[in-house]
């Protein structure tokens, strides 16, 4: 019997294990599908402004939306992406679409590119001028959509429909105006009151702001004055008005 003790073996190696996961690495080039127009830049134009939305979807943690070639696909217009990125890689400000443009600034939270569009004529003046006029009316939007229900009813099986818009700027006006309003409910006659309201423009402006607001949502709409019968209420012919509706 050999008395040479038997070789110990060695100790077997430990396995290497499997990395974890880790969160997606994104590229330095991407390209991008926006509502299907292509568009190629880098990570870094992408994430110019840190806490935007825009930033925020190519991060390494976001969820991502691929296309069927692999590129990182955005459901929104794409046509208005393009000024964006120019503005993301030049900083020259968009001088078209500019509305359009406003909006998916809006969406993808550019802080600094809202600031600068809100400061052209056309954003000024709707976002600011306008809209704060508006916000002066009482119940404008709710009145709004009143009219635009009694003008869809007026409709059936016509090819116009009407509609009066009482419009008064003080208490004393809608006070003066009450007698009309109730002549005119009698007569059968759709007929929405807007105002009285604060400080501010006239009724002009608000008639203006109705127009603009029905066009908008693709009605064909004229308005002109609507004559009262009586006499005694011939001083508040500038506050009544007739909306005609075309629909074929």
């Amino acid at each position: 019997m050999s008395l040479t003790p038997a070789p110990r073996s060695k100790p077997s190696s430990p396995q290497p294990r499997s990395p974890r996961p880790g969160p997606r690495m994104i590229s330095t080039v991407v390209e991008l599908n926006v509502g299907g127009q292509l568009y190629t830049t880098t990570v870094s134009t992408l994430r110019k402004f840190p806490g935007s939305k825009l930033a925020e979807m190519f991060s390494s943690s976001a969820k991502v939306c691929l296309d069927a070639e692999g590129r990182f696909f955005i459901d929104r217009p794409g046509t208005y992406f393009s000024p964006i990125l120019d503005y993301l890689r030049t900083g020259h400000m968009p001088t078209e679409n500019i509305p359009e443009v406003y909006r998916e600034a809006q969406f993808y939270e550019l802080q600094p590119l809202v600031k600068l569009l809100e400061d052209t004529p056309q954003i000024f003046g709707e976002q600011v001028a306008r809209k704060q006029f508006l916000l002066r009316v009482p119940s404008y939007m709710e009145n709004l959509e009143v009219l635009l229900r009694l003008a869809r009813a007026e409709a059936v099986g016509m090819r116009t429909s009407r509609v009066v818009v009482c419009a008064v700027r003080t208490e004393e006006e809608a006070a003066q105006c009450r007698d009309a309003l109730r002549n005119l409910e009698a007569k059968k006659m759709p007929v929405v009151q807007f105002g009285p309201w604060s400080v501010g423009p006239d009724i002009e402006d608000l008639l203006y702001c109705v127009e603009k607001d029905i066009k908008a949502q693709g009605y064909q709409v004229h308005r002109q004055k609507h004559f009262l019968e009586k006499a005694t209420w011939t001083k508040l012919q500038g506050c009544f008005h007739m909306f005609t509706f075309t629909w074929w």
